[in-house]
């Protein structure tokens, strides 16, 4: 199996894409600073008549980075799938636990990483269509993360407890910072829906609130990345042993995926935080807020 091309690519992705921002960073941020207060001097009238201009973006690069998030995170869950399927003796519920356990690491990358990021992306993604309409997907995202992240769960769960003789649980440190990760990601969802979606607070306190929403859900995704990264190099060292240190073929896939799930986190963090890929207002999220229907 060749790894070099994967490693170096992911890598110079990784590269390539922060030299670019650290270049356009500070200007941008500027930009998008005037374009936003321009938006808010419109009243209500103006936006009802049309005749609110809204200033282009400068999105050069969105496209290829959002295509290049999405390949390399597609292909993660793909070889973490192929992974447990072909080398861990694939997929079973209780009849074997060993077997079970197999559906933790694949839901838990699906749903924790590759959902949840897409879920964060949204709102840059698709940024000419309403605002109300971004924040269900989100939450509907969101929610079918947490089934997949219960079921994975229950996997694991139940293949340490179902040996003969059963496994303990919650020692590893994997094991504290991925609860500590869906803790988090669950406290975000409930404080997210209840915040903007229903009841949905007043305007200044979902202001005020906002930052607070967007870090910690940052604060998660990087948390389920490391996790997984944890996970991965336990699972490594514990089935491969002696063989991980001679370039086994599960080892340097294991290590492969690895280094995916950095650039996929690297190129999401870019996407979600280059102040000129911000989604911004459009006429009718104004008309909404002002309406207080947002």
């Amino acid at each position: 199996m060749e790894t070099s091309p994967v490693l170096s690519c992911s890598t110079l992705v990784v590269l390539v894409v922060y030299t670019h921002k650290l270049l356009d960073g500070m200007e941008d941020s500027n930009k998008q600073g005037l374009h936003h207060n321009k938006i808010s001097s419109y009243t209500p009238l103006d936006i009802m008549q049309g005749s609110m201009e809204i200033p282009p973006q400068h999105l050069e690069g969105f496209t290829t980075v959002f295509g290049m998030a999405q390949a390399v995170g597609a292909l993660t869950v793909i070889l973490v799938a192929v992974w447990a399927g072909h080398y861990r003796g694939g997929f079973t519920w209780r009849s074997n636990p060993d077997h079970e356990f197999n559906w933790h690491p694949v839901l838990m990358t699906f749903g924790m990483i590759y959902l949840y990021a897409n879920s964060i992306m949204i709102y840059r993604a698709f940024r000419n269509n309403q605002k109300r309409r971004l924040k269900l997907a989100h939450m509907l995202i969101h929610f079918t993360t947490f089934i997949l992240v219960i079921i994975g769960l229950v996997a694991v769960f139940d293949s340490h407890n179902l040996k003969n003789p059963p496994m303990p649980n919650l020692y590893t440190l994997h094991s504290w910072i991925g609860l500590s990760a869906v803790i988090l990601f669950a406290c975000q969802w409930v404080s997210g829906f209840i915040t903007f979606f229903f009841p949905g607070l007043q305007s200044p306190l979902r202001a005020a609130y906002m930052p607070v929403h967007v870090f910690f859900g940052l604060a998660g995704f990087i948390a389920a990345v490391i996790a997984a990264l944890l996970g991965l190099t336990e699972k490594a060292l514990w089935v491969l042993q002696d063989e991980y240190s001679k370039l086994h073929s599960e080892g340097i896939l294991i290590n492969c995926i690895g280094v995916l799930l950095v650039a996929f986190a690297g190129l999401v963090m870019y996407l979600v935080t280059e102040p000129r890929f911000k989604r911004q207002p459009l006429p009718e999220d104004e008309m909404l807020l002002t309406s207080g229907l947002e």
